[in-house]
């Protein structure tokens, strides 16, 4: 496992729908190492902060494995890391094998995968597509979120290693399986409440 590119950038004001959206999802390939602070990459800011940032959602993660199924969906020239929004693009990091809690060394930071993502619409906007968000939804591609246990430097090139694993069999996908369907055993719920590293927004969610 390694990163493709580390992706940054600072929100900007884009027409969409006949409004004006402010919105950091259109991100560029940094072209060296990026620092990486407890909330955000040197260069990256979040535009709305109620919705997304934060200690758990720090770093969103992508692989090139959804970009290469994305690729035969959609009809599109700009293929360009950092479209889906992503502070890394990754290979060989998938959701379906990464597990609620793992903890990652990738440059010299330490992170942890707390969660999936859950679009909103300004994936409609950057795709200029009023569906994408629900396409995305139900492709199960959803790329993962990181808590930054200990900030450090992160650049192209960079391997991802599995420090700790995480004591559970939960994945990353599961977890957004069970939100987007609300379909869940009794068993698998308990567990999943349980979890330490399980963000306060999906503890509401679950109704704890």
């Amino acid at each position: 496992m390694h990163i493709l590119s580390v992706n940054v950038g600072l929100p900007r004001s884009v027409q969409w729908g006949g409004r004006t959206i402010t919105t950091g999802f259109y991100k560029q390939p940094a072209s060296g190492p990026v620092s990486l602070e407890l909330l955000n990459f040197v260069g990256d800011r979040q535009a709305d902060l109620i919705v997304h940032g934060g200690p758990d959602k720090a770093v969103y993660a992508y692989d090139d494995t959804h970009y290469a199924h994305w690729r035969h969906q959609i009809n599109r020239e700009d293929w360009t890391p950092g479209l889906f929004g992503e502070n890394l693009t990754t290979s060989g990091l998938l959701e379906s094998e990464v597990r609620m809690g793992d903890l990652f060394r990738i440059g010299s930071a330490l992170l942890r995968a707390v969660q999936p993502r859950f679009p909103c619409y300004k994936l409609n906007v950057r795709f200029d597509d009023p569906g994408m968000t629900r396409h995305f939804a139900r492709e199960g591609r959803s790329g993962i979120y990181f808590r930054v246990v200990e900030p450090g430097v992160v650049q192209a090139g960079d391997d991802i290693t599995l420090i700790e694993e995480a004591n559970t069999t939960i994945t990353i996908q599961t977890v957004s399986q069970i939100v987007l369907t609300r379909k869940v055993e009794e068993d698998v719920l308990a567990s999943l409440i349980a979890l330490p590293y399980l963000p306060q927004s999906l503890k509401m969610m679950f109704g704890q």
